[in-house]
């Protein structure tokens, strides 16, 4: 019997576990990365994360035909987004990223097992417990690491990113179900 409700579910899950791997390894190798970093390496790595998350969102698009509601809430999320990345440094940048994604996988990975009949009560709300109590342990652990700070600020923004991210998700599953081919 497997634990798992589907091979989507599966997938939705390897792809939270990959994310979460990678906001480990950054726990390891972070601290040091970030400074060694000149602007100009600072900028391509923005500009091709940005470019990797736009085709993502265009390559979604095709595959969903998105309403004019939809494609109204994507541009208002894009700008909220930018706007917030505009503001941050580097270290703040990657959170933005990491539990972004990390919230979405698990909330679609919930999603994916309600819709096989597994009672999960209130998805986005379970969601956004893990995704929270992860960026917790990641700042618990960092108190143990030579070259890295302990930082309330950083657990409260982990929590913001993620209702952010839940919030646009749902945003746009509710547009989706309840608007009218506009």
């Amino acid at each position: 019997m497997s634990v798992f409700t589907s091979s989507r579910e599966r997938l939705l899950w390897f792809y939270a576990f990959l994310v979460l791997a990678a906001i480990i390894a950054t726990l390891i190798w972070g601290g040091g990365l970030v400074p060694s970093m000149n602007q100009e390496l600072q900028g391509a790595l923005f500009f091709y994360t940005m470019l990797a998350i736009g085709l993502t969102i265009i390559l979604h698009g095709f595959l969903t035909k998105p309403r004019k509601a939809e494609i109204t809430i994507w541009i208002g999320l894009s700008a909220v987004y930018l706007m917030l990345y505009a503001r941050l440094g580097f270290a703040e940048r990657s959170h933005l990223f990491e539990y972004s994604i990390l919230v979405i996988f698990i909330h679609k990975a919930l999603l994916e097992r309600a819709s096989h009949g597994k009672i999960i009560a209130a998805p986005a709300l379970v969601a956004f417990l893990i995704a929270f109590s992860i960026g917790v342990l990641d700042e618990i652990i960092q108190i143990f690491l030579p070259d890295r700070v302990f930082d309330i600020i950083d657990i409260l923004f982990n929590g913001f990113v993620a209702l952010l991210a839940i919030g646009a998700s749902t945003a746009i599953r509710w547009v989706r179900k309840n608007t009218k081919g506009s």
